[in-house]
């Protein structure tokens, strides 16, 4: 996001100088995707012939010949037409000297795609390929290296008014961007009629493609029936929408920047298709905020899930309620309870189960094991320490054998009056949020805990997991216990129990915890 300073500097030309590029900005390749209509032969004439500003510090300046290189993909969706296409590009880039790579592309699968998504795709695909290979050749950084699209004016305002009839947010009213990474649209200020008017004075032809002209498809129902009616009421509609879409792209930037801070603060647990957030602070954040915060969530485990509003807002009840679950798109399990919000990818559901095991409810793992969990009271007279370790195994076998531990209920933090009410005749009158629970996940990089008889002392899980020979290819399927998310580790389940959580003589109430191997 540019500050004060460095958006007037970009949109004044002036009062600022551009900063110097380093000899690999200078080098690097600059790939044209080039169709043969007339904005990309104007983009390929300007890149040649003129000046233009590919964002890499230099402004607007004159590309050197020896970085450019020309990207065509011919789709074939139109027969003689689309070949004819690929035929007028090689003969553009023969009379100016550039080289020419041409992919290829069928249309046989669209996964519930449109076609237009579906050949946008395998563009940037082909073109990404391209700026790679051209790189490792060339010996620069990609970041280094630019694609450029010929996007116009007139192209941001089509999609502006697309997404706007989709209802769409602020992402997609500000439309196409000037810059995404290594993606630049130097002509995005230019109109249409601009670059037909500048091939027309360098007597230079271009391709006509026939099915802009076919208004099944809304961005040409737009461009012929929507934008001349709105160009009736402003005759200056395409600098009025862009400066627009400016104006929401930069907030959409800022707004973005706030909820990933805040998703960083709210996040209580990450790994591999498991992101567990603190459910209070995502229901005290703004709606504006939080709405973001799911979106990035999401888009964290599985980039192409793709979020309706409807989706959003089913997330945001959840977290508003203090439970329930729903499913998202790309079969992500969002889930609320006990004050987190646990967002699982489908993978991560088919391997080491992750949630709240609760009393006397049977949880399910994926090394075929089921975790339970019940309070006792510890009689007058017994002694704790000799019942626990008398109850104590670690044996899980396919007819029965179950790991077993006690560990001391009133150490986790819960109450004696709660515990006797779990213990007695009236458990339904001890509230649920009062109830004991523990989290159970996999080992996770950087776990440490106190194992039973090391004095207090800390230990890599992973040292720990070693000890027990535990090949590490299975390791991912130990299931264990915390106090919370980003809670102590209680117990690593058949493995060790931790010293903190250990009975002692004082012992009143215990937490039998027990894994137990399915029998089929």
């Amino acid at each position: 996001m540019p500050t004060v300073a460095q958006y007037c500097a970009q949109h004044n030309g002036t009062s600022r100088k551009p900063s110097r590029p380093n000899g690999g900005e200078r080098s690097a390749p600059v790939v044209l995707m080039v169709s043969g209509g007339a904005d990309s032969t104007a983009l390929v004439l300007m890149a040649c012939t003129s000046k233009l500003d590919i964002a890499d510090g230099r402004g607007v300046a004159t590309i050197a010949r020896e970085r450019l290189h020309v990207l065509h993909v011919n789709h074939h969706l139109r027969g003689a037409a689309s070949d004819a296409d690929e035929a007028f590009v090689r003969d553009l880039c023969e009379r100016y000297g550039l080289p020419l790579c041409v992919e290829h592309a069928s249309f046989t699968e669209l996964d519930g795609q449109n076609l237009e998504a579906a050949a946008r795709e395998v563009r940037y695909a082909a073109a990404r390929r391209l700026v790679n290979d051209l790189s490792r050749e060339m010996g620069t950084a990609r970041s280094a290296a630019r694609i450029l699209t010929a996007h116009t004016s007139s192209d941001r305002t089509e999609t502006f008014f697309m997404n706007a009839i989709k209802g769409s947010g602020p992402a997609g009213l500000s439309s196409i961007p000037r810059r995404r990474n290594i993606i630049v649209r130097p002509l995005i200020d230019r109109t249409h009629e601009d670059l037909v008017h500048y091939l027309r004075v360098n007597d230079q032809a271009w391709r006509e493609d026939e099915s802009n002209q076919d208004t099944t498809y809304l961005r040409n129902f737009i461009r012929h029936n929507i934008v001349p009616l709105a160009e009736a009421c402003n005759a200056n509609l395409e600098r009025a929408v862009c400066a627009s879409c400016d104006i929401l792209g930069d907030e959409d930037a800022f707004m973005s920047q706030l909820a990933a801070t805040a998703l960083r603060a709210c996040t209580i647990r990450a790994q591999e298709g498991l992101l567990v957030l603190d459910g209070n602070k995502l229901a005290a954040s703004e709606v504006a905020v939080a709405r973001r915060m799911v979106r990035r969530a999401v888009g964290m485990l599985d980039a192409d899930a793709r979020l309706e509003m409807r989706h959003v807002e089913a997330v945001l009840a959840l977290v508003g309620a203090g439970s329930g679950s729903t499913t998202l798109p790309c079969g992500i399990d969002a889930r609320m309870e006990f004050g987190t919000l646990s967002l699982r990818t489908r993978a991560a559901c088919e391997e080491l189960a992750a949630g709240w095991i609760e009393l006397d409810e049977p949880f399910a793992v994926a090394n075929g094991c089921l975790l339970s969990a019940r309070v006792r009271r510890i009689a007058a007279g017994d002694d704790p320490v000799a019942l626990a370790r008398e109850a104590s195994t670690d044996e899980v076998d396919a007819l029965g054998g179950a790991a077993s531990v006690w560990v001391d209920a009133e150490s986790l933090g819960y109450a004696e009056r709660d515990l006797e009410g779990l213990c007695g005749s009236c458990r339904s009158a001890v509230p649920v949020a009062h109830r004991p629970r523990l989290w159970v996940d996999a080992p996770a990089a950087g776990d440490i805990m106190c194992p039973l008889g090391m004095s207090g002392r800390t230990k890599k899980l992973s040292d720990i997991l070693g000890a027990a020979r535990i090949p590490v290819a299975e390791r991912p399927l130990v299931p264990v216990l915390r106090t919370t998310p980003q809670g102590a580790i209680v117990w690593v389940a058949g493995v060790r129990v931790d010293e903190r959580f250990k009975c002692t003589p004082a012992t009143r109430y215990v937490l039998q915890l027990e894994m137990r191997r399915v029998i089929a």
